[in-house]
């Protein structure tokens, strides 16, 4: 039966989308909120990882390595993205956010000579236009606003190490081990760094843990999602499709927190959409045949005695 990477990364678009809103909702430390989100995503994790507890004898010395660091750049990632939302609107934190296919194309050119086609190109720069149509008249100009962009920005560096550090280690581990692994060592970093900077632990009303708990389910699940995914697709396509969170996020920013979104948002909304469309269906023709290989070996395994 064929399989579609599209039904998925949608998923994963949704649930990354009400990140930002959970964050807006939280008074806590943008490193508190992420500590909680790792320690609350591991403990969910646990009856999973249990059943598949065996595969931990099969990490080698340097992929523990590699999982630390992945792990690393992931706590990096929520630290400062959280931060950079209590500084920064939704729609402007979240449109920097999406400068992450641009970096991994480039890191992906320079350090594994990844190449791509002029069309998916093509595709990528619509859906970047769109993005700054978005922001266009939302990107503050205020020092507190313009230290936010920058925190977003140095996110971004850190997200697409943290996806290409997945793409090479991810192949070695299962998803599910690997996510585990990586979301443990991104919680201690974190809760080392809110030891060393004497931040309150448990000091917070039931809201907090409330939005704590909804950041460990909700957008965890795209991070899940993804980690998986990189079996098939490159760390590019992954960025691609994260191209969809500054417009769920600005629609929801709407709804949820009175955030106001332009016609000119609204018309490069429509671009993110159609560019993004437009390069995960060229994608996911290339990954089907990956997809189907995976399927007749784990049906073979099924099947022998």
């Amino acid at each position: 039966m064929k399989k579609s990477i599209i039904f998925p990364l949608t998923i994963s678009i949704i649930a990354i989308s009400f990140s930002a809103i959970f964050v807006k909702w939280s008074d806590a430390p943008a490193t508190v909120i992420s500590m909680y989100r790792m320690w609350f995503a591991c403990i969910l994790m646990l009856p999973i990882v249990w059943i598949k507890r065996e595969e931990f004898k099969k990490i080698t010395s340097k992929e523990t390595r590699l999982l630390i660091f992945s792990g690393l750049f992931l706590a990096m990632h929520f630290a400062l993205w959280f931060e950079s939302l209590k500084l920064t609107t939704v729609a402007s934190s979240t449109i920097i956010l999406a400068l992450q296919p641009l970096v991994s194309l480039i890191v992906g050119f320079f350090l594994f000579k990844e190449r791509t086609t002029r069309a998916s190109i093509a595709t990528l720069a619509v859906a970047t236009i769109g993005v700054g149509l978005i922001g266009w008249g939302d990107i503050g100009l205020s020092a507190q606003a313009i230290r936010g962009d920058i925190l977003s920005f140095l996110c971004v560096i850190a997200v697409v190490g943290y996806l290409f550090i997945g793409q090479n280690a991810v192949r070695k581990v299962s998803h599910w081990i690997y996510s585990f692994c990586v979301f443990l060592s991104a919680a201690v970093f974190l809760t080392i760094f809110n030891l060393a900077t004497t931040q309150p632990f448990f000091d917070y009303p039931p809201k907090e843990w409330g939005v704590f708990a909804l950041l460990a389910v909700v957008p965890t699940l795209s991070h899940i999602i993804n980690n998986w995914l990189l079996n098939y697709v490159n760390a590019t396509t992954i960025s691609m499709s994260i191209l969809g969170e500054p417009v769920g996020a600005s629609l929801l920013a709407v709804w949820l927190l009175g955030e106001h979104m332009s016609i000119i948002q609204l018309i490069g909304g429509v671009m993110v959409l159609v560019g993004m469309s437009l390069f995960l269906i060229r994608q996911s023709s290339a990954a089907r045949p990956a997809l189907e290989r995976s399927s007749d070996a784990q049906a073979a395994t099924t099947e022998s005695p």
